[in-house]
């Protein structure tokens, strides 16, 4: 009991820094390079959330990655696209448009951004099919792992990485 008191308590003072580094144990984080304008910055990643990035550093029974490194990137493009257009459905009701006038700000403005960004899913898409489109859409956007989309499609075992590897080479 008294342990229990004593892990609550120590609990209870974690701070800002501390929590980062609580969270980080139970988190798979890598410190990336990343170009921007301003030019090379180091960002940390959670690799345990795409599952692309599970798939691209597990090696199969050949020794190779189960997926390959332009396959990769063209998934991570996908949700990257994904993502700059706004195109993740919400959750919860959106207040932003609430008490703002006419003119610039407005809920109906885009900007060129979100449009190509949107465009590129689009192209995307189309360029993969039909059947690619929706197993792509899953794992690169949504972040599904590809044991629940084989349960709810009816598929064999272990057949959607061969399927979506074939979806991101198109």
């Amino acid at each position: 009991m008294k342990r229990q008191e004593k892990t609550g308590q120590s609990a209870a003072r974690v701070s800002g820094d501390e929590i980062d580094s609580f969270r980080a144990q139970h988190l798979d984080l890598a410190t990336r390079d990343l170009m921007t304008e301003a030019g090379l910055t180091k960002v940390i990643v959670n690799d345990s959330e795409s599952p692309l990035a599970w798939l691209a550093r597990r090696k199969g029974r050949d020794g190779r990655a189960m997926i390959g490194p332009d396959q990769f990137i063209a998934g991570e493009r996908l949700r990257a696209d994904f993502t700059r257009g706004h195109m993740t459905p919400r959750i919860t009701s959106s207040w932003s448009g609430i008490g703002r006038t006419r003119g610039s700000g407005g809920g109906g403005e885009m900007t060129d951004l979100i449009v190509a960004s949107r465009q590129r899913v689009r192209l995307a898409l189309d360029a993969c099919g039909p059947e690619f489109s929706g197993l792509l859409l899953d794992v690169c956007c949504f972040l599904r792992g590809l044991e629940d989309i084989e349960r709810e499609r009816g598929w064999p075992s272990r057949s959607a990485k061969v399927v979506l590897q074939l979806a991101l080479d198109r």
